[in-house]
């Protein structure tokens, strides 16, 4: 009997030896950092792939992808006068993403104009201040926080675009090829992009988006890599934090969602990282002072379930006037708290 029990004992010993050493080098690292909590799915659903090489190579990899993330822009909470058109509220040049649209509501102060009479009607978001019929017939952009009630009509075309699955670079290359516009031409070079391809706009665009200024009460970084990703947050947010991320169970084709009952805060200690369109995943993380986050239940027409993630700025007075948010909800900057959903594959940091 003793000896089944020492033989029991090895071949546990054994399977629980076996499974750490299988761990990658990032599940370690989260291990090291949060040795008590699991790596959510979410994360390790973009985690590099073991003696796998950055699979992509050439423009099409970005091509059709369109701007995958609803915050893509942040730079656009400031000013930026020089590139805005003053005529059109249409993408312009090399990054337009062509058949999706402006999926971008953040796109904004390098992309859009004054010309508020020329919103599409896509762009169209919950607006007016009465909360007794709010109806969202277009995709919902923006809105106010008053209106995170139950049975709000809302359609988010861009919740069920399909998920990125660009994984992070082994932070050793990563940090062998800084986001930074003096390296520009060798990250071109590095994945094989023309100059003036489509997809070398989306890599200058989210090099501008690491390198930009971060505005008053905005703290910011870039991550490449999971170490990156982890410790940056650690470092704004200290290790008593959880990440967080929409929660989508079957997939459903039909946008148009009521939200449903239990909408609740999830903190104010927040960092939101946004997924850049990449060849591999990048994240643009920021903190922004006034910022609250929700979990929002949501039944679609066909009584597909989802819980989404949506934020309310309460201070948007740093903002540049031309944001498309002030357009669309016809407020000027700092009057009233802006609400906006937030993309498929955008990741949340809050404190617990």
């Amino acid at each position: 009997m003793a000896f089944r029990f020492i033989v029991i004992f090895a071949l546990l010993s054994f399977a629980f030896g076996g499974s750490k050493a299988t761990l990658t080098k990032e599940e370690l690292h989260w291990k090291s950092v949060f040795p008590h909590t699991k790596m959510p799915k979410s994360l390790q659903a973009v985690l590099p792939i073991p003696g796998e090489s950055i699979p992509f190579k050439g423009d099409a990899g970005l091509d059709n992808k369109g701007v995958n993330d609803p915050e893509f822009g942040a730079y656009s909470y400031g000013d930026d006068s020089e590139n805005l058109p003053g005529e059109s509220i249409t993408f312009k040049g090399d990054a337009d993403p062509d058949n999706k649209g402006a999926n971008d509501p953040e796109f904004g102060a390098y992309w859009y104009g004054d010309d508020s009479e020329n919103l599409p009607a896509n762009r169209k978001a919950l607006g007016g201040k009465s909360i007794n019929d709010y109806t969202a017939t277009k995709e919902t952009i923006y809105f106010f926080e008053d209106t995170l009630l139950p049975g709000t009509k809302v359609f988010l075309q861009r919740l069920l675009q399909e998920s990125d699955t660009t994984k992070f670079l082994p932070r050793q290359i990563a940090e062998s090829t800084p986001l930074t516009n003096g390296e520009l031409s060798q990250i071109l070079k590095k994945f094989s992009l023309k100059p003036e391809s489509k997809g070398a706009s989306y890599v200058k665009n989210t090099v501008k988006n690491c390198e930009r200024p971060e505005m008053r009460g905005e703290t910011k970084y870039c991550a490449s890599s999971l170490e990156t990703f982890v410790d940056s947050g650690v470092s704004i947010l200290g290790k008593n934090i959880k990440l967080l991320s929409n929660e989508i169970g079957d997939e459903t084709k039909n946008p148009s969602f009521k939200i449903g009952k239990g909408v609740r805060t999830v903190g104010g200690n927040e960092v939101v990282c946004h997924k850049m369109t990449y060849p591999h995943a990048v994240y643009l993380c920021h903190s922004i002072e006034g910022t609250e986050v929700y979990k929002v239940p949501l039944v679609s027409d066909d009584g597909t379930k989802v819980k989404a993630m949506a934020v309310c700025h309460k201070d948007t007075s740093a903002w540049s006037p031309n944001h498309i948010a002030f357009k669309i909800l016809k407020v000027k900057p700092g009057t009233v708290p802006i609400c906006h959903f937030l993309g498929r594959d955008t990741l949340v940091w809050v404190s617990n």
